[in-house]
């Protein structure tokens, strides 16, 4: 149907619950004469006469009024979605779609999703997550989170952590039975559970810094090598050997006793990890929601300074 026949049909509406093209056309926002000129349109495209009209009264010929009695659910559909549009644009509610790395899952959303689900009640949570740099438009994702470096130069980015630190941890029951290592050198000495992002990438090297100036790249072995920073904790927790996890993510076990840090005084901290989605105008609600949450919870901004992101490519 062509969008002008079904405004004329709206304005026929109009003016045959109102029998007055004066106040139909203070509704629609058009003047009088428009408004008489739109239905002489509609009833010759037609060819029938959907209104008695003089210049005292309108009434509805019996074709009009079975034609607005066949509208009028239709009508009424339109509108309830127009509301329903106007309720969501005011209050979070709907499906809310987003892709994340792994770290950003576990460390960005997983520490609020309770909190964000019971405060918006009405807003039905999607997350996927994966390691893979994709179009999150054409996917058809509300926002991505990762490190800067992932995300497009047209979209628009909102940080949603301060610098992230690095944990160094294993078992207490690996270190039964070996000496903690005291610098990055001692790890050569050590089994460490390996990390790549993809079952084909590069396992990335262990950087670290002491007292913001020493810097040291090293190239750790060991029996496990995973592309899942879950499996890298679970690993370390089994006493498989040291990993390399992101504060953040280790913390839960390092509170529970599960692990134990070392190298702490060479720890870096890398810039940390950035909502983005797509334009500056007509923000979903409930990712606006989301957005605020995220910032709500992470606490003051962070300084300058950080490393480049260790778990990122290259």
């Amino acid at each position: 149907m062509d969008r002008n026949h079904l405004a004329d049909l709206t304005a026929f509406a109009a003016v045959a619950e109102r029998l007055s093209f004066r106040a139909a056309a203070s509704q629609l926002g058009v003047t009088p004469s428009a408004l008489s000129h739109s239905m002489r349109q509609l009833e010759e495209r037609l060819s029938v006469r959907l209104l008695h009209r003089t210049t005292r009264s309108v009434s509805l010929t019996d074709t009009g009024r079975r034609l607005l009695d066949r509208l009028r659910p239709a009508i009424d559909q339109i509108a309830g979605a127009l509301e329903d549009l106007n309720q969501e644009r005011q209050r979070p509610m709907g499906r809310l779609r987003i892709y994340a790395i792994h770290l950003a899952a576990a460390a960005v959303i997983a520490p609020i999703w309770k909190r964000f689900l019971s405060t918006y009640p009405e807003v039905h949570l999607e997350l996927a997550v994966d390691e893979a740099t994709i179009d999150i438009v054409s996917k058809g994702f509300d926002a991505g989170i990762g490190s800067r470096e992932r995300i497009p130069a047209d979209m628009v980015a909102v940080r949603v952590s301060g610098p992230m630190k690095i944990a160094i941890v294993g078992a207490p029951t690996y270190f039964s039975q070996r000496r903690p290592p005291r610098t990055p050198d001692d790890l050569a000495r050590h089994s460490c559970v390996q990390y790549r992002q993809a079952a084909d990438g590069d396992v990335f090297t262990w950087r670290f810094e002491r007292n913001g100036k020493s810097r040291q790249r090293v190239s750790v072995g060991g029996r496990v090598l995973v592309n899942d920073i879950d499996l890298a904790v679970r690993a370390a927790v089994d006493g498989l050997g040291i990993a390399y996890i992101v504060e953040a993510v280790a913390e839960p076990f390092l509170r529970s006793g599960q692990l134990v840090r070392v190298l702490e005084d060479w720890s870096p901290s890398f810039e940390g990890l950035f909502l983005y989605y797509p334009g500056h105008r007509q923000v979903p609600a409930a990712l606006r929601a989301l957005i605020d949450l995220i910032r709500t919870a992470r606490g003051p901004a962070p300084g300058r300074r950080s490393l480049q992101n260790p778990f990122a490519n290259g």
